[in-house]
């Protein structure tokens, strides 16, 4: 099956190199765990006609101890290098194989558009 070649200006990035951010809004459950706010609707139709009457315009989505430190580390100033070395050093062992957990968790936080990769 034929794919599309890549444009010649546009390097491959590297991971460990990206600055990742937060877009969505979040809370502390307790002092390991945080859950993510994320808006039921977010078409501009439903936001002004239906969140207003809702009780919970947010969902929580909760995140493990392993997610919610990488979430609380995304603050745009931090590496995924330096956020799985923090990782590593809070968890130990217990979080390898650390950067492809990472990769695959990022990825589906990018994808969502909960996180932002600068």
């Amino acid at each position: 099956m034929w794919k599309p070649r890549k444009t010649p200006s546009e390097p491959p990035r590297n991971l460990l190199d990206l600055k990742p951010s937060r877009r969505l809004e979040w809370e502390v459950i307790d002092e390991e765990r945080v859950a993510l706010l994320v808006p039921r609707f977010t078409h501009p139709f439903w936001v002004k006609h239906l969140v207003p009457r809702l009780k919970k315009p947010f969902m929580r989505v909760k995140l493990d101890p392993y997610g919610s430190l990488l979430w609380t580390q995304c603050d745009g100033s931090a590496t995924v290098e330096e956020i799985g070395l923090r990782m590593k050093e809070r968890f130990g062992d217990g979080v390898e194989p650390l950067y492809e957990r990472m990769g695959a968790f990022i990825a589906r936080l990018a994808h969502e558009k909960w996180l932002e990769l600068g």
